[in-house]
């Protein structure tokens, strides 16, 4: 049996690009791993299949919220078994309850990494995935009360907004946690994904990492997918790899949109340096005075 190590994020916020660097990683091929082979390298923790196992055969659809939240713990020990060492998990559920559960067993639990994406780039991506409006995708990172999922293949994930996510699984630091920002990854691939690699324990070889890296870069995730398809893009989407770019905003949103999207997430962008310094004017200025007040380093 093997501990969980939950591979966390916001959707559209990297978390498959984590997930094909680590199994290129442990797999150490030659060429590329297939993206449509990753599930066999991680669950998914939605996944309605794990959940028939413990309902008896009831389909998921016939399931209260309550009914799934009290199978979830069971679950979570069922994830245990399918591997002896380590069991990655991808979860995009916030790190809280619900129905007065948990939604990630931490006595089962050995770790995590928590992706984060600046929301003017997460908006974007939101908008192609789930067929939205930048408008609709706007509010739909501010909804506090945002699930999806529920449906013959997937149980409900429970999102809530992009702050709420971002403040749970980063509020309180823990030797058990690594947080990573997408945009530092992207630009410094080398030294980001090797303090991956070395949260994890390993110590692979420079060629072995850079191998990884390249064989999970965004050009050749989107290559395969428009060799073999992806059965994770959604079906309201042209594809899932779409640019993969940090500050594609400044070319697709509003002034008015950057605006709106700061005050929602201000404090919590804040914490990550992801206000821009020619929209500082959009930070309220009550939270503005208060950190001003308390000594907090801006930027």
């Amino acid at each position: 049996m093997g501990a969980l190590i939950w591979l966390a994020s916001y959707p559209k916020s990297g978390n498959t690009w984590m997930r094909s660097f680590l199994h290129n990683l442990f797999r150490n091929e030659p060429k590329p791993i297939d993206i449509n082979d990753i599930t066999d390298f991680c669950i998914g923790d939605s996944g309605a299949q794990w959940y028939l196992r413990r309902s008896g055969g009831r389909p998921v659809t016939e399931l209260t919220d309550e009914e799934i939240a009290r199978l979830r713990p069971l679950v979570h020990r069922d994830f245990t078994t399918v591997f002896p060492d380590s069991v990655f998990v991808k979860t995009h559920n916030y790190f809280g309850e619900w129905c007065g559960v948990p939604l990630h067993t931490m006595d089962v639990t050995a770790g995590g990494i928590y992706v984060l994406r600046n929301p003017l780039d997460v908006v974007i991506s939101v908008s192609h995935h789930f067929g939205e409006t930048l408008d609709e995708a706007i509010a739909h990172l501010a909804n506090d009360m945002t699930v999806m999922g529920g449906t013959e293949s997937h149980v409900l994930e429970v999102h809530r907004s992009w702050s709420t996510h971002v403040k749970s699984w980063t509020e309180h630091p823990s030797p058990q946690l690594l947080v990573l920002r997408y945009e530092d990854l992207l630009h410094k691939p080398r030294k980001h994904f090797k303090r991956v690699a070395n949260f994890l324990g390993l110590k692979p070889s420079s060629e072995r990492l850079e191998r990884a890296i390249r064989n999970s870069s965004f050009k050749t995730l989107k290559a395969i997918e428009e060799r073999k398809g992806f059965k994770e893009r959604s079906k309201k989407a042209e594809s899932f790899f779409r640019e993969g770019r940090a500050e594609q905003w400044r070319e697709v949103l509003t002034p008015e949109q950057v605006r709106r999207i700061i005050r929602d997430h201000h404090e919590q962008m804040e914490r990550f340096g992801y206000i821009p310094e020619d929209y500082r004017d959009a930070v309220p200025v009550a939270d503005m005075e208060v950190r001003d007040a308390t000594g907090v380093a801006r930027g």
